[in-house]
C-alpha cells in the first residue's frame, strides 16, 4: 500500500510539472556574414570654411544682401561697399589719361614733322632727339595713367563682395555702415554646404579604417545619416592618443556644424553566429540564453552579445548546433521544464 501510494504521488508530480511547463519555440544559431563595425563618437564640422574679406578699403559697407544660413552660389554678391570716392578717382584718372593721350599725339606730331624736315638741316640733331624723347616720355605718362585707371576699375569691382564658392553662410561680421579695411573678414562660408563627421578612434581602430568605407552617424535628434570615409588622420593626438576618421556626409542632410554624434564605421565583413533578438535575455548587465536539453529542461548559459542587425544579434559562447529558447526566456529559470515547439530557423 505504501509503494502504491508513493508511485501515485510521483505520477501526480510529473503530471503537474507537465501541465505547468511553458511552451517555447526552439531555434538554432545561424552563421551569417555581417559587416564588422567600429563604434565611435565625434564632432560634426564643416568640410572646409571659406573666409570672405574686403579686398579694398577703407570703405563703408553700403548694403548687406545675405545673412547667416543663406545658401549662396559662387560669384553671388553678398554685400557692397560705398563707391563714391572711387568713382571720383575714376573720373579724375580718366581725365589724366585723356591729357596724356593729347600730349602723346602732340609729341608724335612733332617727331613726324622733324623727320620730314630733318634732311634739310632746318632742325639740329639735338632738337630732333629732344622731340623723340618727348614722345617716349608722353608714351610712358599715358601708360602710367592707363595703369592707374585699370587699378581704380579693379577697386570698383571689389566693392561688390562676392562668394568665392557655392555654400552656406556660417557667420557674418559685416555690419551696415561700418567702415572696413582691406583684408577685414566679413563672412564665412561652409564650402558647398558639406559637413563631415570627425569620428575619434584609438590606434587599433584607426588601423582598420580605409577611405570609401561606409559609415552612419546618429544625430542628437535621433536621425541617422549615412556617409563615406573621406580620409583617415595620419597621426594621433599626443594628449588623447586618438586619431580622426573624416566621414563625408551628403549635402542637404540634417547634419549641422557644431553638433556631436555617435555612430559606426563598417570596416569589412565577418562570419558570426546570430540569434533572434528575443532569444537573448539581459540581467544585471549580462546576457544569457536558455539551452534546451534532451530531457526538455532548460539550462541558463551566459553569452557575449555583439552587434544587432535586422532583428538579430551576434553572440559568442554558444555552440552552433545548440537548441535555444527563442522567446519567453524572461519567464524561465535554470532547470525549468518546457514543452518544445520546433519550427523553421529565423
Amino acid at each position: 500500500m505504501l509503494a502504491l501510494s508513493a508511485c501515485s504521488s510521483t505520477d501526480k508530480d510529473t503530471n503537474a510539472e507537465a501541465a505547468t511547463a511553458l511552451t517555447v519555440r526552439a531555434v538554432k544559431p545561424q552563421r551569417q556574414s555581417w559587416p564588422r563595425q567600429l563604434t565611435a563618437n565625434g564632432a560634426l564640422a564643416a568640410w572646409q570654411e571659406a573666409v570672405i574679406s574686403a579686398e579694398t578699403g577703407p570703405l563703408r559697407i553700403a548694403t548687406i544682401v545675405v545673412d547667416v544660413g543663406s545658401s549662396v552660389r559662387k560669384g553671388q554678391v553678398l554685400a557692397t561697399l560705398a563707391r563714391d570716392s572711387l568713382l571720383a578717382d575714376n573720373a579724375r584718372v580718366r581725365a589724366e589719361v585723356a591729357q596724356a593721350q593729347a600730349n602723346l599725339d602732340k609729341a608724335s606730331s612733332d617727331v613726324t614733322r622733324a623727320r620730314q624736315v630733318g634732311d634739310s638741316g632746318a632742325l639740329s640733331a639735338q632738337q630732333i632727339e629732344s622731340y623723340r624723347i618727348s614722345q617716349r616720355t608722353a608714351q610712358a605718362t599715358l601708360a602710367s595713367a592707363r595703369a592707374q585707371l585699370r587699378g581704380i576699375e579693379v577697386h570698383l569691382g571689389q566693392t561688390q563682395v562676392r562668394a568665392v564658392d557655392d555654400g552656406m553662410v556660417s557667420s557674418r561680421s559685416a555690419l551696415l555702415g561700418k567702415v572696413v579695411a582691406s583684408g577685414e573678414e566679413l563672412f564665412r562660408l561652409v564650402r558647398q554646404g558639406r559637413i563631415e563627421w570627425q569620428a575619434e578612434l584609438d590606434a587599433q581602430q584607426l588601423a582598420q579604417v580605409r577611405a570609401r568605407q561606409v559609415a552612419r552617424v546618429i544625430l542628437p535628434d535621433g536621425q541617422t545619416v549615412s556617409g563615406t570615409v573621406r580620409l583617415v588622420s595620419p597621426t594621433l593626438n599626443g594628449n588623447t592618443s586618438r586619431g580622426i576618421a573624416y566621414v563625408q556626409l551628403p549635402a542637404g542632410s540634417a547634419a549641422r556644424a557644431g553638433m556631436y554624434g555617435s555612430g559606426i564605421i563598417e570596416t569589412g565583413a565577418a562570419y558570426v553566429l546570430t540569434l533572434p533578438d528575443s532569444a537573448v535575455v539581459t540581467r544585471d548587465g549580462k546576457s544569457y540564453v536558455f539551452l534546451i536539453g534532451r530531457d526538455n529542461k532548460v539550462r541558463e548559459q551566459a553569452v557575449t552579445a555583439g552587434q544587432r542587425r535586422d532583428g538579430r544579434i551576434a553572440v559568442s559562447g554558444v555552440a552552433a548546433n545548440a537548441e535555444v529558447v527563442e522567446t519567453g526566456g524572461a519567464f524561465l529559470s535554470d532547470g525549468a521544464a518546457v514543452r518544445v515547439e520546433r519550427g523553421a530557423p529565423k
